[in-house]
């Protein structure tokens, strides 16, 4: 569901946790997709600002 675009907040509230914390120490581990993403993005940045 990260991957996805869903919010943390939206997810904890989906799977019923109390705690953000605990949702986010379980699921929101960054995958392989979304760090390939994250560093295209900081690159992008990174030639706009020059």
């Amino acid at each position: 569901m990260i991957e996805a675009g869903v919010g943390v907040k939206e997810i904890q509230q989906r799977i019923g946790h109390t705690d953000i914390n605990t949702t986010m120490n379980i699921y929101a581990h960054m995958t392989a997709n979304m760090e390939e993403k994250a560093s295209h993005q900081f690159s992008k940045l990174m030639k706009d600002l020059l």
